[in-house]
């Protein structure tokens, strides 16, 4: 598949999780983030793993679990506790910053070094999102602000280990998808019976949300976020995070009569066109740096890491 459409279908999932805060609002029970972390996580990767029946095998469990605890497990908890102490708009900013965290990491861990142009175009999709997403009256909380940041950083380490460990040979991203989200959420559940109790009570609105959360927002999504990762570089992954406070905005102006600014209207405008150009720029740093390879793969032999044996063509 070629590199658009690989972009295409991996920009599918942060507009599916723009839809999370909608769906959150309008058919789950109230004040229960956990139990709704967990419900996204847990079912979703059992069943994936069930579609793809493979285990982990060897060093895979660990990984695995390291994996899964980055990307959800830690992710989840962390960014409900934000939204909850923040207003939305200060908690979407904060997760906008996630693609500087990737950048840095990469560089480091993958030898993806971002030019000048990709990194101000990651500057201006965040400046974009807030520009959306923040207003007058936003209020400030220190712990609020520090569970953004670090689940902000917690996913940023999580899509770049996964770029870096890649998959074992043999195994397709359903499976290791799977893998993840079920460590997540076996991480997440007992955090949830914990702090929240037993399971709120569902009717058919509930039902109907969680079973959206589980299918699309999240085994469908990540399985597609996890595909692109294999095959673009996790520069480029990370830049199509802005589309999910972007979609969020569209939903809420769409579907809950919400009103959009002019400033409002403004940073769609910026952020939509800032990670279009940072896929522009990034994929022109890839073509220079070897072409069809990303970078973890050109690498791969001096991180000895077990990174799969056939490199994935763009």
């Amino acid at each position: 598949m070629n590199r658009p459409a690989t972009l295409a279908l991996t920009a599918l999932a942060p507009v599916s999780w723009g839809s999370t805060y909608a769906v959150a609002t309008e058919l789950l029970p109230p004040d229960r983030p956990l139990f709704t972390a967990a419900m996204r996580a847990l079912p979703a990767g059992l069943l994936l793993t069930a579609l793809s029946r493979t285990l982990p095998s060897g060093s895979w469990w660990w990984k695995s679990a390291v994996l899964g605890t980055l990307n959800i497990g830690a992710f989840f908890p962390l960014l409900f506790l934000s939204a909850y102490r923040l207003p939305g708009g200060v908690a979407a900013v904060l997760g906008s910053a996630g693609p500087l965290f990737v950048v840095g990491l990469a560089a480091v861990l993958l030898g993806e070094r971002a030019e000048l142009r990709t990194v101000l175009a990651a500057i201006a999709a965040a400046f974009g999102v807030g520009m959306v997403v923040l207003t007058a009256q936003a209020r400030l909380d220190a712990l609020g602000i520090a569970a953004g940041v670090v689940s902000s950083a917690s996913m940023a380490a999580g899509t770049v280990m996964t770029k870096r460990w890649g998959r074992p040979a043999g195994v397709g991203p359903l499976a290791a998808t799977g893998w993840q989200l079920t460590a997540g959420g076996l991480a997440i559940a007992p955090l949830a019976a914990l702090a929240e109790g037993a399971p709120p009570a569902l009717d058919g609105r509930a039902l109907l949300g969680y079973g959206y959360m589980m299918l699309v927002n999240t085994g469908i999504a990540y399985w597609l976020w996890f595909r692109g990762m294999g095959q673009l570089s996790a520069t480029s992954v990370t830049l199509l995070g802005p589309l999910s406070p972007l979609t969020a905005a569209a939903i809420g102006w769409a579907a809950l009569g919400q009103d959009l600014t002019p400033v409002q209207l403004a940073g769609m405008a910026l952020a939509f066109g800032a990670t279009v150009a940072g896929q522009i720029f990034a994929a022109r740093a890839s073509a220079r740096a070897g072409g069809s390879f990303s970078s973890a793969e050109k690498n791969g032999r001096n991180f000895s890491m077990d990174l799969m044996n056939r490199p994935v063509r763009r």
